[in-house]
């Protein structure tokens, strides 16, 4: 039967537009979740288990959509790190990477990649961190337009002085923190001001180590105004820390105890224990430097609560990450040892179907010469 091409035409519509509005919806709930995120992020420092809830939730009505997948995961692995809780941090990156090679999406492969860099730092891996970033800072210099990667070029520079600092080399750290600020500057996006915020506060550290306090408290007081346009309270909860230090280096007890003080106000809706633990050292520190005996107790004794909870919760933290790396050797054996029996059985198999041919073509010849023999001593006795 031929058909008109009136019929011809309608029929490739109803065939392709349901294809293309898939698609469409798929861009679609592509954008809702990236709009969702662009908010919600915001909230990661103040109020991370609200984060882990929209994170499970983006997973959840995710559906076939890998990419909306891999930045649940990634936006929870984020919550868990501002609570510190690496272990589940990492377990979310794990399960984004994954994915990557489901996605095409290079940029997606790129912030994931990164977020395994930092948090190989945060678990103090400083090596494999090193190489997770080489890989993303390639990855970035290779991707067509530039104005696309920067957010990653800032995090990776941050990161990257995070490790130089720890290691004592502030200068280097501090190269590295300005150059990630820079590419943050250029984006004038207001998501970045945390990561910026973060990068003066440990600027501000490395400029104590140097012993050059001016300086010190120029950029936390500058990682103060950062945090306040965010409203982000354990950020600026940690730059009056920082600037407090400073004010007791340079005996100022009392106004290292008024922001001590200020901090930990602020700190009580954050619920970090290394924060709470810093803030209760330096008021024990400046109340025993005015000889207050009885709020120096109190501090120090909070101190040391604060601390042991902090121990414990490392413990766990570390002991989840052995028995998950104990897991993945165990798997990784168990598979060597499938793929060994699989080849040795294989090779047994080849041998002694070789064998069995060999076994048969030798019968073979064997009944032929015999069956020969026959006929010539047949041959013979006909011939007598």
């Amino acid at each position: 039967m031929k058909l008109s091409k009136k019929t011809v035409i309608v029929l490739l519509v109803l065939l392709v537009f349901p294809l293309l509005n898939g698609h469409v919806c798929y861009a679609q709930d592509s954008k809702k979740t990236d709009s969702i995120i662009k908010v919600i992020s915001n909230q990661i420092y103040d109020n991370p288990d609200k984060v882990i809830a929209v994170g499970n939730q983006i997973i959840k009505e995710s559906g076939n959509n890998i990419d909306d997948k891999i930045k649940g995961y990634k936006l929870i692995s984020d919550a868990y790190s501002s609570k510190r809780d690496y272990q589940k941090s990492l377990e979310n990156v794990i399960k984004a990477e994954e994915l990557l090679d489901k996605t095409s999406d290079k940029l997606l492969k790129i912030s994931i990649i990164i977020k395994a860099g930092v948090q190989y730092h945060q678990l103090k891996i400083y090596d494999k961190s090193m190489q997770f970033l080489d890989q993303s800072e390639k990855m970035c210099l290779d991707y067509p337009v530039r104005d696309s990667v920067k957010k990653f070029l800032g995090i990776n520079y941050i990161v990257r002085g995070f490790i130089y600092k720890e290691k004592l080399n502030c200068d280097i750290a501090i190269a590295y923190f300005k150059k990630g600020i820079n590419e943050f500057n250029k984006l004038q996006d207001k998501n970045n001001l945390s990561r910026v915020s973060i990068a003066k506060y440990n600027i501000g550290n490395c400029y104590i180590l140097m012993s050059e306090n001016e300086l010190a408290i120029q950029s936390f007081k500058e990682s103060i105004e950062f945090a306040d346009k965010l409203n982000a309270s354990s950020l600026k909860a940690f730059a009056l820390k920082g600037l407090a230090q400073v004010y007791t280096l340079q005996s100022q007890y009392k106004i290292a105890i008024e922001k001590l003080l200020e901090a930990k106000m602020i700190s009580k809706k954050v619920n970090d224990l290394v924060l709470d633990q810093e803030i209760c050292k330096g008021l024990a520190e400046n109340y025993l430097a005015l000889n207050d005996w009885e709020k120096y107790k109190n501090y120090h004794s909070e101190y040391l609560n604060t601390q042991s909870k902090l121990k414990e919760s490392e413990r766990k933290s570390i002991s989840n990450l052995l028995i998950e790396k104990e897991k993945e050797v165990n798997n990784s054996i168990n598979r060597d040892f499938s793929n060994f029996l699989f080849w040795f059985l294989s090779i047994i198999i080849v041998i002694a179907f070789i064998l069995f041919v060999l076994s048969i073509q030798k019968s073979k010849k064997a009944i032929s010469d015999l069956s020969n023999k026959i006929d010539t001593m047949q041959k013979e006795d006909a011939n007598h």
